[in-house]
């Protein structure tokens, strides 16, 4: 008995000295904080403005600076916390009041007025914790987010576990979104007492979310999500413009008067599912592969196809060609310019609902140097990554991307 309670007594010794060394160097998530320097710039073009019902210019431009800092708590825990700006001009929505500018008043000309141009400010928080094992992972987050006419608070959280020696993995993530709105309709119908205002200011998102990912082969790897939305609230945009073509047109300077404001439904729900599959070619080629089917209670349906070959051309270097499909149908209430007619409940002019294709054309470099050899301060530098991207519909909207990050490292 002596004999088997002193085995006993050795055993647990073991085992809380094995538990304490894996404490004790068990490997960090993270090892030291990161910085990432984001930064894009955005032009548009086209001839389909909401703003002025479906017609006039869409021409915009943006610039976008965004820094995220992760910083690791203790060997499990990683604080992320980004901030970021977004400064526009928009010929669209100068043309809220277009008659505010020095110029006549005309859909295919940006009024210089106080509504050409404006600054989105926002931010989130997020804390990831995983366990011993590495096999469970759990954050929560929050974010803020405030523009001219909107503002918005979000929360949220997700859990994935990683099993069969972590070739699978499981994900479930919510998130809900809380935002309101200032209505701001076009200025002709502020001035007119037969004009029927929004009752709602408020729009609510709730998202929820699962994943599946598998290594299925040395060189294999798919991956599958679900995604549901259930959106409530005010979905419908205040300072955008239709026309019917059953009601006279009625004009001041070149501009067209406006009938009323887009009307939608209160209520949306939106359902997509995706795949992904990325092959390892070989250590200098890789094929990244991925397709959505999106569907909602509105009457969209969409395809997205997308396929990326990352390009390895030296240890530090690669190179990232891609292309994307996209194809939708039409929403039940899109109408073109001057179409709807006004016994209709619901109705918007805006092409982003309408049915349309586009394609998108990218082209990036990355730089890594896993050793962060060259150092800025206390900092190494980790990665450096260029892109540039083109799309274009079909309607004729199109757009070109510049967008670059700068990851440092922490010492």
């Amino acid at each position: 008995m002596k004999n088997i309670f002193g085995l006993f007594i050795v055993l647990f010794s073991a085992t809380v000295f094995a538990q304490d060394s894996t404490s004790t160097y068990k490997k960090r998530v993270l090892e030291a904080p990161e910085v990432d320097f984001l930064a894009s710039y955005y032009s548009q073009d086209g001839d389909n403005a909401a703003v002025s019902g479906g017609i006039g210019s869409e021409k915009l431009t943006d610039i976008t600076p965004t820094i995220v800092v992760a910083i690791p708590l203790n060997a499990d825990d990683v604080l992320s916390i980004d901030a970021g700006v977004s400064a526009y001009t928009s010929a669209s929505s100068s043309n809220i009041d277009p008659f505010d500018g020095s110029g006549a008043a005309d859909p295919y000309v940006a009024s210089s007025g106080a509504s050409s141009s404006d600054v989105w400010a926002g931010g989130n928080a997020s804390y990831t914790h995983n366990s011993d094992s590495r096999n469970d992972i759990v954050s929560a987050k929050v974010s803020v987010s405030s523009e001219f006419d909107y503002f918005s608070f979000g929360f949220g959280g997700s859990y994935t576990k990683l099993f069969n020696e972590k070739n699978t993995e499981l994900s479930i993530h919510a998130n809900a979104y809380l935002d309101t709105w200032k209505l701001l309709y076009p200025i002709e119908l502020r001035q007119s007492s037969s004009f029927n205002g929004l009752d709602k200011t408020n729009r609510n998102s709730y998202s929820v979310g699962f994943g599946f990912s598998q290594i299925l082969s040395k060189k294999l790897q798919g991956a599958l999500s679900l995604d549901l939305v259930q959106q409530q609230g005010l979905l419908s945009t205040p300072f955008q413009r239709v026309y019917f073509s059953d009601l006279p047109d009625r004009f001041r300077e070149n501009f067209q008067l406006a009938d009323d404001i887009e009307r939608l439904p209160d209520t949306r729900f939106k359902t997509a599912i995706g795949g992904r599959l990325n092959y390892f070619i070989n250590e200098m080629f890789v094929v990244r592969t991925y397709y959505r089917y999106y569907s909602d209670d509105w009457g969209i349906n969409s395809h997205t196809a997308s396929i990326e070959v990352p390009i390895k051309i030296t240890d530090k270097f690669t190179l990232y060609p891609s292309y994307r499909f996209y194809n939708q149908t039409a929403a039940d209430y899109f109408y073109p310019y001057n179409v709807a007619l006004s016994s209709y409940e619901f109705y918007t002019s805006d092409y982003d609902l309408s049915k349309f294709s586009a394609n998108q054309y990218g082209f990036g470099v990355s730089y890594t140097d896993i050793f962060a050899k060259l150092k800025v301060a206390s900092f190494g530098l980790k990665n450096v990554d260029l892109k540039y991207d083109y799309y274009k519909r079909d309607s004729g909207l199109h757009y070109s991307l510049i967008s670059a990050g700068i990851k440092f490292v922490g010492n």
